[in-house]
């Protein structure tokens, strides 16, 4: 992981790898080679008053991700639009999940919300500008 500088309180800059899940699908029942995935390591914002997953359109397009349903989405400045989507695999520090991602037209980098920290059991040190495992032996999820 490389930390790229503040954007702002809470807000800092890491490398993630993402791809199209449906390759990754392909590769598990040997119809598709693993060096033939489409995938990326891509700048993005952890920004901890962020819910989801943001990819930039243009990413989206080249990774070939399919686009889901539209969904309501409220930027921070209280604007509303509906955006498309759709599941993609994600990895960060060593942990990867597969969770539904919101396509921004004009956005440049990748953000990471709460739900995709969540999913990954990782949480956010604000102080050095990075985010850690909860606990380095692997990823714990409570349960009831």
């Amino acid at each position: 992981m490389r930390t790229r500088g503040a954007n702002g309180v809470g807000r800092f800059s890491v490398d993630i790898e993402v791809a199209n899940n449906d390759d990754l699908a392909l590769v598990r029942r040997g119809l598709l080679k693993p060096d033939q995935v489409r995938r990326e390591t891509v700048p993005a914002i952890v920004d901890s008053g962020a819910a989801m997953l943001v990819l930039p359109q243009a990413l989206v397009k080249r990774l070939g991700l399919p686009l889901g349903g539209a969904v309501k989405v409220r930027y921070a400045d209280g604007r509303g639009a509906q955006r498309q989507a759709k599941g993609v695999f994600l990895k960060l520090l060593g942990r990867d999940t597969t969770l539904p991602a919101l396509v921004e037209p004009k956005r440049k980098t990748a953000l990471i919300g709460a739900i995709v920290l969540e999913a990954l059991d990782l949480l956010v040190d604000c102080t050095h500008q990075r985010v850690v495992p909860r606990d380095p032996r692997g990823a714990i999820y409570e349960i009831e």
